[in-house]
């Protein structure tokens, strides 16, 4: 599924914003995302899951069009852990909402 695709469900569900808007507010979340990967900054998205910054040390590896061996230098990839909600969605295949958002502590 492509990003426009996404944006028409969204205009659909959403029909008081056009979808204009809603294209910008979607692009200015995946900007806001790699901004802060860029500068390592853990993303939590609760009943989503996590965005984060890997780590990979460095490795010998073989390049397999020549059989040469080489060293993959250390380098950082962007990761995503899914939250147990997700989890749980994938696993089963049933899609649920949640129906009440828990109360932050001290909002009571």
């Amino acid at each position: 599924m492509r990003k426009e695709e996404i944006i028409d469900i969204i205009a659909e569900r959403l029909e008081n914003y056009s979808r204009r808007d809603i294209y910008k507010i979607i692009n200015e979340f995946f900007e806001v995302i790699k901004e802060l990967l860029s500068k390592d900054v853990v993303i939590e998205l609760r009943g989503f899951g996590t965005f984060l910054i890997k780590q990979r040390k460095s490795k010998k590896a073989r390049n397999p069009k020549t059989g040469e061996k080489v060293i993959v230098e250390d380098k950082k990839v962007p990761y995503f852990k899914p939250g147990t909600i997700m989890k749980k969605i994938v696993k089963t295949g049933k899609y649920f909402k949640l129906s009440r958002q828990k109360q932050v502590k001290g909002n009571q």
